[in-house]
């Protein structure tokens, strides 16, 4: 999965604020995700991601 800084994805699982997208703030052997909904940041290993991500909403435009 080719997920990179600034893309918008959706989770199966939705977040306790009733947000289930999340904007990848850096990428790597863990991710940091931030909750569009409430500003929520977490850390998140690569295997984890991977296997809860339902699509991608958005790509950056990362250049």
């Amino acid at each position: 999965m080719e997920l990179g800084i600034g893309d918008i994805v959706k989770m199966k699982k939705t977040h306790p604020c009733g947000s289930s997208e999340w904007e990848v703030l850096r990428v790597g052997m863990d991710f940091r995700l931030k909750c569009t909904g409430c500003g929520h940041q977490i850390m998140i290993p690569r295997t984890k991601v991977e296997k809860s991500v339902k699509s991608i909403v958005k790509k950056a435009n990362n250049t």
